[in-house]
């Protein structure tokens, strides 16, 4: 279980998961190796897990992200294995959900422009086996809000 501690130290490294154990320490009144200790058990528990990496996708060229819901025609026909090993092989297909609601599945696209990602919709997603309906939604804009812990 966590205490109150390891939660100051998750507001933390959630805000910057590359910090030392030593800043993580002083950010929250720890010593370094109090601190690496803490770190070290709350993954070990599986509570943190890696260390992500935010690309800015619009400078690098990708200035189009769609969300799609996706409801599968045939469900039993097609396994969900299946489904997710062809849809993650998809570069442009930056994340994949398995979801409960209308839609089996929700995936973020990323694309050039949107005439890039009609490309990728038809040539790439459309054709993955078991695919009926689609619906899409383009990113306006987005703020991250860290939620409280």
């Amino acid at each position: 279980m966590i205490d109150d501690l390891d939660r100051a130290i998750l507001r933390v490294v959630q805000g910057n998961a590359a910090l030392s154990a030593g800043a993580v320490g002083r950010a929250v009144g720890l010593s370094q190796p109090a601190a690496w200790r803490r770190l070290r058990r709350l993954r070990e528990a599986g509570i943190l897990k890696g260390r992500e990496l935010a690309l800015d996708l619009e400078k690098l060229g990708f200035g189009v992200t769609v969300f799609l819901g996706i409801k599968l025609a045939t469900k039993g026909r097609v396994s969900l294995e299946d489904f997710e090993r062809a849809v993650t092989a998809i570069p442009e297909v930056r994340r994949v959900e398995h979801v409960l609601g209308r839609y089996d599945y929700r995936l973020r696209v990323t694309a050039r422009d949107l005439a890039d990602f009609e490309r990728v919709l038809r040539r790439r997603i459309m054709a993955l086996p078991g695919v009926g309906e689609v619906e899409s939604n383009v990113l306006l804009s987005e703020e991250r809000l860290p939620g409280p812990l």
